[in-house]
């Protein structure tokens, strides 16, 4: 018997009037969302293998997951970043059923049931971020049973959620604020005004936010006048994230800022606490030690990790078991075991004519530390007649600065000239993927249209 769906319904059960949901302006008690995990389950009846959900940001994806789930079906969940493509190769690779919007208002009218017996697990499909071409299905089990014994009955917290819900990200931290029968506030889409109204009106403990979003909330008119004296933790991650970013982010909201390391086939393997960075201002770079239960080490400059959060494996492959994954992340440990990411291992640019390699997340650092600069992207574009790779720069500034200040800033901060952008856009936002990551590949694109493949 599953003990996580064990511990879902005792908390449906127990919630009774309790808000789970605030979303759209109105709110989903404990009592309806188990009224309406009944509806689903029984709406569910004759769906068989695996389902998939492809729908905004609302309660219902997580109740019919779970819905499904207690039926021991499969659910993959079809991410919102998704290509029409990417959606329509997941659908074929798993013959899931698809459940859209109106799909999920359909199954809300159904008759209610409840089940006899509980599945001996759980499994959900994630799709893989994709940035490297077509998304891999990533299976997740053990992480499940894993959450019920992390997460425990305090029902004291309410948690902010802006990422979707048919992402890693979101849809855990709803899993985890139900199973300890808390309140989720939840937002169909980041603003960053938005983010900051919720903060004060719901009195907010808890929120996650991507760097490139903890950045729109920093540099937001609102902030000044917004009481953020309930968040108690404010977790970083899905990117990196830099010194400065991270410094500014410790005296705007106090000693509880966390960083935390993961992937979608591991979720969590490392962290770090804004005591200990207080307490070491160096460590400002780094992503923290290895969480317990997971191992990790560096072998050719990559990360590689095993451990209890891995994912069960990929979908038409064999399970990992207790084999290493190596993350694509380039990083290094220093003597005190603390863990620092220099880049992805496709974002290192190759340039000059001794091929040396730049990490793209070093120079966007140094661009950062600029005082002018409110966000920046680095990456590769073709050299001369398509032979080679140039560093190139897309800043977010604030106040006037030039192309030639910033190259400069970069050549004196890093100290090389491999390191300075050959050159640099200044523009008023950078685009952002679904999950709040800088969205780099449809910044490269126009430089690479025509090339037949992405790097020189």
């Amino acid at each position: 018997m599953s003990v996580f769906l064990s511990r879902v319904l005792a908390a449906l059960d127990d919630g009774g009037d309790h808000v789970l949901f605030h979303h759209d302006g109105t709110t989903l008690t404990y009592r309806e969302a188990g009224e309406l995990l009944s509806r689903f389950y029984g709406g569910l009846s004759g769906v068989h293998g695996t389902v998939a959900i492809d729908a905004g940001n609302r309660p219902e994806i997580v109740l019919a997951q779970l819905a499904a789930q207690l039926r021991g079906v499969d659910v993959l969940l079809i991410a919102a970043s998704a290509s029409r493509p990417a959606r329509a190769a997941a659908l074929e690779t798993t013959g899931a059923a698809l459940l859209t919007d109106s799909d999920l208002d359909a199954l809300a009218g159904s008759e209610p049931s409840t089940p006899d017996t509980l599945p001996g697990g759980v499994t959900t499909v994630f799709p893989s971020g994709g940035t490297t071409g077509v998304p891999k299905l990533i299976r997740h089990r053990g992480i499940y049973d894993g959450m019920a014994g992390i997460f425990r009955p305090d029902g004291t917290r309410t948690v902010l959620v802006t990422a979707p819900l048919t992402h890693m990200t979101g849809n855990a931290a709803v899993l985890g604020a139900l199973l300890c029968g808390d309140t989720v506030v939840l937002h169909r889409k980041f603003d960053a005004d938005a983010v900051l109204a919720a903060i004060e009106r719901h009195r907010v403990t808890a929120l996650s936010l991507t760097p490139a979003r903890l950045a729109a909330v920093l540099d937001s008119p609102s902030l000044h006048r917004t009481d953020l004296s309930s968040v108690r933790q404010l977790s970083l991650g899905a990117a990196p994230l830099s010194p400065r970013r991270l410094t500014e982010a410790l005296s705007v909201f106090g000693p509880v800022v966390g960083q935390g390391y993961g992937l979608t086939e591991a979720p969590m393997i490392a962290s770090i606490s804004a005591a200990e960075v207080l307490e070491r201002p160096e460590l400002l770079g780094s992503v923290g030690r290895i969480v317990p239960g997971m191992e990790a080490r560096v072998e050719d400059g990559e990360v590689s990790v095993r451990g209890l959060s891995m994912m069960e494996g990929y979908h038409g492959r064999p399970p990992i078991g207790d084999g290493w994954l190596p993350t694509g992340d380039l990083g290094h440990f220093d003597e005190d075991g603390y863990l620092y990411l220099h880049d992805r291992s496709g974002d290192v640019i190759v340039t000059g004519e001794h091929g040396t390699k730049v990490a793209s997340t070093a120079v966007e650092h140094a661009l950062l530390g600029h005082p002018r600069v409110r966000n920046a992207a680095v990456f590769a574009v073709p050299g001369p007649g398509g032979e080679g790779e140039l560093v190139h720069a897309v800043v977010v500034t604030a106040g006037a600065v030039t192309a030639g200040e910033l190259r400069a800033h970069v050549r004196e901060e890093l100290g090389g000239e491999h390191f300075v952008p050959a050159a640099v856009e200044i523009t008023d936002h950078l685009p952002l993927t679904a999950v709040g990551k800088v969205d780099k590949r449809a910044l490269r694109a126009p430089f690479w249209r025509g090339h037949s493949r992405g790097i020189a």
